[in-house]
């Protein structure tokens, strides 16, 4: 039996979505590697399989657990203008990163999406405002950028997640280093493994929420002083 199709996404906010998930976005998310190249020089990541699992846990274990459990209640609190929300969202990323490499990330990604949006047709200009009073974190500002589309939030939790993987792919071959083929395989697995952390992470509350990757933070530690690295995280 046919199902009637879903309604399509109209096409300016699916091409805002790839838009928003693309390397191209100027926001120097290629320049951070989270911790992956300080685990390929103390951890053993050596190999594409391994590679491959580390960022499949890392998109589990931090990703769904944090970010986009913030990004899936920060869309829908900028559409409904509840600031305080969004205040509240945003000091959670900013205590809970572990490393001043981490924030740091967190801090400059936020501005530069800003910077972006300040010069984007269609922005709400109020609440471009009010994400600058609150130094945004990147996932704050994402979920801004996001909320003016006609997307669920699930479709912002899918480009986002993806943009991510993209990011971790290319440092991974740089960092490994890895071929091109391999960085393609890397991307389907972290591709089947998006969907189901999404899902996950849209049925987390403020309360159960983690930030807990200790291993994670003790490898961002050290990249802090390795003495030869390529990436700014």
């Amino acid at each position: 039996m046919l199902t009637q199709p879903a309604e399509p996404l109209p096409a300016p906010s699916l091409l805002q979505l790839i838009w928003l998930a693309s390397p191209a976005l100027p926001v120097g998310g290629f320049s951070y590697s989270e911790g992956l190249e300080a685990a390929v020089e103390r951890s053993g990541v050596a190999t594409e399989s391994i590679a491959s699992n580390w960022l499949s846990d890392q998109l589990q274990l931090t990703l769904a657990r944090g970010d986009l459990a913030v990004i899936a209640q920060a869309i829908p609190a900028w559409r409904e203008g509840d600031l305080l929300h969004v205040r509240q969202l945003n000091d959670w990323v900013l205590h809970t990163r572990e490393t001043s490499e981490l924030r740091l990330q967190a801090e400059q990604m936020g501005r530069s999406l800003l910077d972006w949006l300040r010069n984007h047709d269609g922005a709400n200009a109020e609440h471009i405002e009010a994400c600058a009073r609150l130094q945004p974190t990147y996932p704050v500002a994402f979920a801004l950028a996001a909320s003016q589309t006609a997307a669920g939030v699930r479709d912002c939790l899918l480009a986002y997640a993806f943009g991510w993987a993209e990011n971790m792919m290319q440092a991974a071959l740089k960092s490994v280093p890895l071929g091109q083929s391999a960085g393609q395989r890397m991307l389907a697995q972290l591709s089947r493994d998006i969907p189901p952390a999404v899902e996950a992470a849209m049925q987390l509350s403020d309360g159960e929420r983690q930030a807990f990757s200790p291993m994670l933070a003790i490898l961002s530690s050290q990249h802090e002083t390795q003495y030869s690295r390529l990436f700014r995280s």
